[in-house]
């Protein structure tokens, strides 16, 4: 069953523990206004204390995944004002990235087409990242006159494809193809066509809404966390998080399905499809 949740800028469903974001503005390849990206933000905060949702997936409808910023209805609208109102909408952006970050469900991004600006840099605040053959991928900044310095990105592609790969693209500005990405590690996957690519996306995260949250939260919590420490603080931490999943009932289940010969039944995920 699919259950409409609360949005009112673009779709958002949630089915068997899996909430489906769906950019929705074709005609403008899902470019962001001012309210995009504060709902979009919100979502993600709201999403991060949902024990309903157990992994997210991002796309767009039609032949882009997410263009950036609107011509129209953002880039125009900063034309002329001053240092205090631009950093106010800096930072409403950086308010995106960081909430994606801090949602502690595995997120997918499940890029259908054209990715740029933003869009690029929402696709790399998510998880992992399966991209249609032929996409184009983008961290345009240069081009238009602004710092590749946006939105985190300078956090974000280092640590995916490493430094030289990233300072290639803040610098040039150049937009890659989906192939070219894969062979970077920016994404994961590349799938043949856009249904391909929704496929695959929901299919991951099925498999990641019927796996254990806690300890999945735990990972990614210690993804994020870790590149700052040295390797002894890293063992630690990971000592630590390691014997909070051992107290956590999924731990006990997975050992209990082991010695029974059948799927793990993790806490609070969906009932298994019924098989015909």
């Amino acid at each position: 069953m699919t259950t409409p949740l609360a949005a009112q800028t673009f779709a958002l469903e949630l089915a068997r523990g899996v909430a489906t974001i769906t950019l929705d503005r074709e005609a403008r390849l899902n470019s962001l206004t001012f309210e995009i990206y504060r709902e979009l933000a919100e979502t993600f905060e709201r999403i991060h204390d949902d024990d309903a949702v157990r992994a997210i997936v991002i796309t767009g409808r039609g032949r882009g995944f997410c263009s950036g910023g609107d011509q129209d209805d953002i880039i125009k609208h900063l034309l002329g004002r001053d240092t205090p109102a631009l950093l106010a909408f800096t930072r409403a952006t950086g308010r995106l990235i960081a909430a994606i970050r801090r949602c502690r469900r595995p997120v997918i991004a499940a890029i259908n087409g054209t990715a740029v600006g933003a869009g690029a840099v929402i696709a790399c605040a998510s998880d992992l990242r399966i991209a249609v053959a032929g996409a184009k991928i983008g961290f345009i900044f240069p081009k238009v006159g602004l710092s590749g310095a946006d939105m985190g990105v300078t956090y974000l592609l280092p640590r995916i494809v490493g430094l030289g790969h990233a300072t290639e693209l803040l610098m040039f500005g150049d937009i890659i193809t989906a192939e070219r990405a894969l062979e970077i590690g920016l994404v994961n996957r590349v799938a043949p066509d856009a249904a391909a690519v929704v496929a695959m996306a929901q299919a991951w995260a099925a498999r990641l809404a019927a796996g254990p949250a806690f300890a999945h939260a735990m990972t990614k919590q210690m993804l994020e966390s870790e590149h700052a420490l040295a390797l002894g603080d890293a063992i630690e931490a990971e000592a630590q998080a390691q014997a909070l999943c051992m107290q956590h009932g999924d731990f006990a289940e997975a050992h209990e399905a082991f010695k029974a010969k059948r799927p793990a039944r993790f806490a609070g995920a969906p009932d298994p499809e019924p098989t015909t």
